[in-house]
């Protein structure tokens, strides 16, 4: 049986193991995201900027099921 500080270490590799796999991913996130406020604070044509959102929220829903799968949880429904 793990000991309470194993546990800790093994879940902190986990997790930063996880991070480092779906960096990339967060990466696209937080660059989606920053293109839609550009162009909303630009005033970009309305359809743009409503383009630009849901490709951002579509990308973090990405980042959390990935992380929640990496954890072995279950993410949102496939289809």
């Amino acid at each position: 049986m793990l000991s309470l500080l194993g546990r800790d270490v093994i879940m902190k590799r986990t997790i930063e193991g996880m991070i480092e796999a779906g960096e990339p991913l967060i990466r696209q996130a937080t660059d989606a995201l920053r293109l839609y406020h550009q162009a909303k604070a630009g005033g970009a044509p309305e359809q743009e900027v409503e383009r630009l959102r849901l490709c951002a929220e579509s990308l973090y829903q990405a980042v959390a099921d990935y992380q929640l799968r990496a954890l072995g949880e279950p993410g949102s429904t496939r289809h």
